[in-house]
């Protein structure tokens, strides 16, 4: 174990994961909630669609999409729109 800050909130924690332990359950939420938006929208054009779409930031939503998770979809057509600083 490292210690790591999360990729969400800033906060200091020790474990391996991204996020720490307060906003896991979060991220779990979004990610479902953008599956879901991915499996029924089928067409969005960038992330700020998405975003809006979704209610997930566009600073997570830039985490997700480089996931392993989303390794199924393609998303090289995706207009990144505004510049997100990460």
């Amino acid at each position: 174990m490292q210690f790591n800050k999360c990729s969400r909130c800033g906060a200091f924690f020790m474990t391996n994961d991204s996020v720490c332990p307060n906003c896991k359950p979060k991220d779990m939420c979004d990610m479902n909630k953008l599956k879901n938006f991915l499996e029924e929208e089928g067409a969005f054009s960038s992330i700020e669609d998405i975003s809006c779409g979704t209610g997930i930031t566009p600073k997570n939503l830039h985490r997700f999409l480089s996931s392993d998770e989303l390794a199924n979809y393609d998303f090289s057509d995706l207009n990144n729109g505004p510049k997100v600083e990460l």
